[in-house]
């Protein structure tokens, strides 16, 4: 049995795309007692530790954990906790590119197998406007950056380098070619 050790909604939805059948089984992690030294590494190990947890709870199933950051400069862009944080945010990624890294681990038996998928975006200027209009939705929290590339945001997106469903927070094909490897 795959599980998913998210309660993302949008994780999902894309994994069904490439395992329709999966159970979903949340986990309880303080993110912020984890640290990296780069953003791709930090979600390589926030996605471990998800996925650890959930196993320790599932070791009969494969268990999948992941987790997704806006990198912009090196500084991870997480959740916005309210408004003031989601235009700050909008404000920094409006005018530029900024990589959006996801981390996948598949623990199968015990062993642990990661990958780390990373994707450029690219944003219009976006005016003080059209920033107020977007965080009076309810799109920018609980997505990291404070955007969702398949919501409203997608009107500041000019262009990307890399897997789209990465922006989402599950690289498709990636885990795809993963879950193939593990003969699941």
């Amino acid at each position: 049995m795959l599980v998913l050790a998210s309660a993302s909604p949008r994780r999902r939805e894309l994994l069904r795309l490439i395992a329709p059948e999966f159970e979903v089984l949340s986990v309880d992690l303080d993110e912020r007692a984890i640290t990296a030294d780069c953003p791709a590494a930090l979600v390589e190990k926030l996605a471990s530790a998800k996925a650890a947890a959930a196993a320790a709870r599932r070791p009969d199933a494969v268990v999948l954990g992941c987790d997704t950051v806006v990198d912009l400069d090196g500084q991870v862009l997480g959740k916005p906790a309210d408004r003031s944080e989601a235009e700050q945010m909008l404000r920094a990624l409006s005018g530029r590119s900024h990589l959006v890294h996801t981390g996948v681990c598949a623990i199968q038996n015990g062993a642990a197998h990661t990958l780390v998928e990373t994707t450029r975006v690219f944003f219009s200027p976006i005016s003080e406007e059209e920033i107020a209009a977007y965080v009076s939705t309810e799109e920018p929290y609980d997505k990291a950056g404070g955007y969702a590339i398949q919501g409203g945001a997608a009107r500041f997106v000019t262009r990307i380098e890399g897997c789209y469903f990465n922006v989402m927070g599950l690289p498709v094909s990636a885990l795809y070619r993963l879950l193939r490897s593990l003969d699941i």
